[in-house]
């Protein structure tokens, strides 16, 4: 999409948003989460910048699942902390994860 301003063009380009699935070097847990830029993101849980991830650093991204609308990428991270949501991590890493 083109924005006329001033005589010059801007092109807009549509924001993405991100559900991560990040998993612990130290025990192997997994962390689900939902953000508008992974790099920072996953420097932020690595840096111990949030209290839910601090304890189990260093984390490696393992999967991700870029949105253009953020409700999208809201209700598929709530869906992948559900129960069939975890179960469903399992079934699309099965050859990540050791049987």
């Amino acid at each position: 999409m083109a924005v006329a301003f001033k005589s010059l063009i801007y092109y807009a380009t549509p924001a993405m948003y991100f559900v991560y699935i990040l998993q612990s070097d130290k025990d192997g847990r997994l962390y689900i989460g939902f953000t508008d830029n992974i790099e920072r993101r996953s420097k932020q849980h690595n840096e111990g910048k949030s209290l839910a991830t601090k304890p189990f650093r260093p984390y490696k991204l393992i999967y991700y699942e870029a949105f253009l609308d953020i409700k999208d990428a809201k209700a598929r991270e709530k869906f992948l902390k559900s129960g069939w949501g975890r179960r469903s991590i399992k079934k699309m890493l099965k050859f990540y994860f050791p049987t």
